[in-house]
């Protein structure tokens, strides 16, 4: 597994991720037919967010991310300046996300009161407690941010999905701490390292993403913070959404039957096995499993971003289209240089692939 290999994948994931927040940015909390009725059936064009568009993305320009790929930049280069990714460095970098980005606004129900606890000095575990209990609300924690941002914690550990689910669940302190939210980084993360291994193809991905929300749920029974929350296994949702994804035979088909059975909310538990099943259901390809996550409604940006980590880290950037990276490229380069974070990872990469002795 070479650096220009590596390299490959890495800038695929990262870039396809960023595209999908950017064409997902237009329809965020509309409508599958309210999307196919204003353009006449999927969008598959990179537009400037409309008036009505959703706080996250007013403002923006053309192919400019929002939070989404926002907070996952800032976790690669805070991975590349401390070599490493643990609970210090991403607390860290959470906090500096928040000082600094532009993108703050649309900061998510369980990110934002854990930051501004944090910022005032507070106790960040002990932020949704309800009333003088120890019990805290069932959807705090549960959300999909852990899952939007965590592709650097795989990419970092090619064909390690342990390390991988490690590094994945230390992002999810203190702001999704619970079996949801840890199970759906980790499955995300896991997907993502097995996406550079050589042999990898979307059954192997979708197997790694299996195993790692299985091993999130363990990792969150471990941890001294880890709370248990109902609610559906990730798991279970995301074989649920392959299902449908081999079974539809035409793009609206899947988006109709993933809306109906698996959800495309903020909730961890639909979008995360909704982007898992786009990304099945496109074979892989980076372009079109974004286009699937942009159509799907609701949330749409965010399962654009977390499908594309997937399809780009599998397929690589010699399969993103170069026209649509260019504007995106354009729209971001003075905010995040994409392409040297990815030079940063890959050095990061090789040198835990050194230390396993895979290379």
């Amino acid at each position: 597994m070479t650096d220009l290999y590596l390299r490959d994948g890495i800038l695929g994931s990262l870039a396809t991720a960023g595209l999908g927040d950017a064409l997902g940015a237009a329809t965020e909390q509309w409508t599958i037919a309210d999307i196919f009725a204003a353009h006449g059936g999927p969008l598959r064009t990179i537009l400037d967010p409309p008036p009505d568009t959703f706080a996250g993305a007013a403002g923006n320009t053309r192919g400019q991310i929002t939070d989404d790929a926002s907070q996952m930049y800032y976790m690669a280069e805070d991975i590349v300046s401390a070599g490493r990714l643990d609970e210090e460095v991403w607390r860290n970098c959470l906090l500096r996300w928040a000082a600094e980005s532009p993108h703050i606004a649309n900061m998510g129900p369980s990110t934002r009161p854990v930051v501004e606890a944090l910022q005032a000095g507070g106790d960040p575990y002990r932020v949704g407690l309800i009333g003088k209990s120890g019990r805290h609300l069932a959807s705090m924690g549960a959300t999909n941010g852990s899952a939007m941002r965590v592709a650097p914690a795989g990419l970092i550990h090619p064909g390690d999905m342990e390390s991988a689910c490690q590094a994945a669940a230390s992002t999810c302190f203190p702001t999704h701490s619970t079996n949801v939210g840890i199970a759906a980084a980790c499955a995300i993360a896991s997907g993502c390292a097995e996406a550079l291994t050589e042999s990898a193809d979307t059954y192997s991905v979708v197997q790694a993403a299996l195993a790692g929300a299985y091993r999130g749920e363990e990792l969150a029974q471990a941890h001294e913070h880890g709370r248990m929350v109902p609610g559906p296994s990730i798991a279970q949702r995301i074989s649920l959404a392959v299902q449908l994804a081999l079974e539809a035979r035409d793009l609206e088909t899947m988006l109709h039957r993933t809306e109906g059975l698996i959800g495309n909310s903020v909730m961890a538990c639909e979008s995360v096995p909704a982007a898992v099943g786009l990304f099945v259901f496109a074979q892989g390809d980076p372009w079109e499993t974004i286009v699937g996550g942009t159509n799907l409604g609701n949330d749409t940006d965010t399962i654009a971003a977390i499908g594309g980590s997937l399809a780009g880290a599998l397929r690589g950037f010699q399969a993103v289209p170069a026209d649509q990276y260019a504007l995106f490229r354009s729209a971001n380069l003075a905010e995040h240089d994409v392409e040297a974070i990815t030079d940063g990872l890959v050095q990061v990469a090789m040198r835990n692939l050194n230390a396993q002795g895979h290379y």
